[in-house]
């Protein structure tokens, strides 16, 4: 459940990363450029996911620990996409690989 709230804390954050007219974007992938063209729905669309991802926080923890972690985590994955999005490090393959292992990796500590 938690690696499943990352998910969409990550992917959110990365959409108003997307939106942003400040950073430096790199457009490699057609959803990046779709994002870009598209505030408007990539902003809607990425409060969603942030939203359903703090009820999966709140659903799985209690309200203020939720609360808490739900934040702690934002800021985590917002300070890491900021930082490594203009270097190239998050790519499809690796977010993929890194979720599927913590995904793994919370299932069988669970």
């Amino acid at each position: 459940m938690i690696t499943i709230a990352s998910l969409f804390v990550f992917i959110s954050f990365y959409m108003f990363y997307y939106t942003s007219k400040r950073a430096v974007l790199s457009y490699d992938y057609s959803f990046e450029k779709w994002m870009n063209n598209n505030p408007k729905q990539t902003k809607i669309t990425a409060l969603i996911f942030l939203l359903l991802a703090y009820s999966l926080w709140l659903f799985s923890k209690a309200t203020g620990s939720g609360t808490l972690l739900f934040f702690i985590q934002l800021m985590t994955i917002g300070s890491l996409i900021i930082l490594l999005k203009p270097l190239k490090v998050i790519n499809p393959k690796v977010i993929t690989v890194l979720f599927i292992l913590v995904g793994l990796l919370e299932f069988y500590y669970y």
